[in-house]
């Protein structure tokens, strides 16, 4: 099962949508959930405070999603923090990109609690199992 008291961190530069997806984490039971609205600002409070979970947008200025997911697994002390990417499309050329630069799992908008319960669980059962 997944650790609900553990820290996310929800990166949008949409202000609604953070407040969208912190609704469904707390529906979902997660407290402590802190939002960034962009890449620096979160790599920033990444290097500050331990994340259990990252969910960060695709499509940000100036940092997207993908290269925050990049500037996160080329940091050693970050790398293997798992982290979910929302997007608006579904793009075959983008998912494949994001799983080459090692996204945990994809989300496309819009989407409800179950699907996020889902995509979190599934994260962290392919974690479990590759831990073992």
């Amino acid at each position: 099962m997944v650790n609900t008291s553990m820290p996310v961190l929800v990166v949008d530069d949409y202000n609604t949508m953070i407040r969208i997806i912190r609704n469904l984490l707390r529906q979902l039971g997660f407290a402590d959930v802190d939002e960034a609205n962009d890449g620096a600002s979160a790599l920033a409070k990444m290097r500050i405070k331990r994340y259990g979970l990252v969910i960060s947008d695709w499509n940000m200025e100036p940092m997207s999603g993908y290269d925050l997911l990049q500037q996160v697994r080329a940091d050693p002390g970050l790398g293997t923090t798992p982290f979910i990417m929302v997007t608006a499309e579904s793009k075959t050329e983008n998912v494949i990109a994001a799983k080459k630069a090692g996204v945990n799992n994809y989300i496309v908008k819009p989407f409800n609690a179950q699907t996020l319960k889902a995509k979190i669980e599934a994260v962290f059962t392919e974690a479990a199992a590759m831990a073992h």
